[in-house]
């Protein structure tokens, strides 16, 4: 089992900027993806950005340029660097764990970007 823990959610105004931080801990090997999804109201669940325990690295195109994904992976921990935030950034972001086959979620942390 692996356990998520989000933290790094809030309000901000547009044009500001936020870090999210998911530490994992339980059963986790050294080859895994972690990475980021968010859901806002009345839409699916998409994606942010992943990036792999070897460094590669994925962007959904609408934050490219403004989000910067990096791990620790001695701490198991994965950060989601949010800078020149938009009302359209507003949602529950989720962390994600892909090991052994396996998908772990966080619980979800809210963002919110006032205009």
């Amino acid at each position: 089992q692996v356990q998520l823990v989000e933290s790094g959610g809030g309000l901000v105004q547009a044009g500001g900027s936020l870090r999210l931080s998911c530490a994992a801990s339980g059963s986790i090997f050294s080859t895994n993806v972690m990475g980021w999804y968010r859901q806002a109201p009345g839409k699916e669940r998409e994606l942010v950005a992943t990036r792999s325990s070897s460094g590669t690295t994925n962007y959904a195109d609408s934050v490219k340029g403004r989000f910067t994904i990096s791990r620790d992976n001695g701490k198991n921990t994965v950060y989601l660097q949010m800078n020149s935030l938009k009302p359209e950034d507003t949602a529950v972001y989720y962390c994600r764990m892909t090991v052994s086959f396996k998908l772990y979620w966080g619980q979800g942390t809210q963002v919110t970007v006032s205009s």
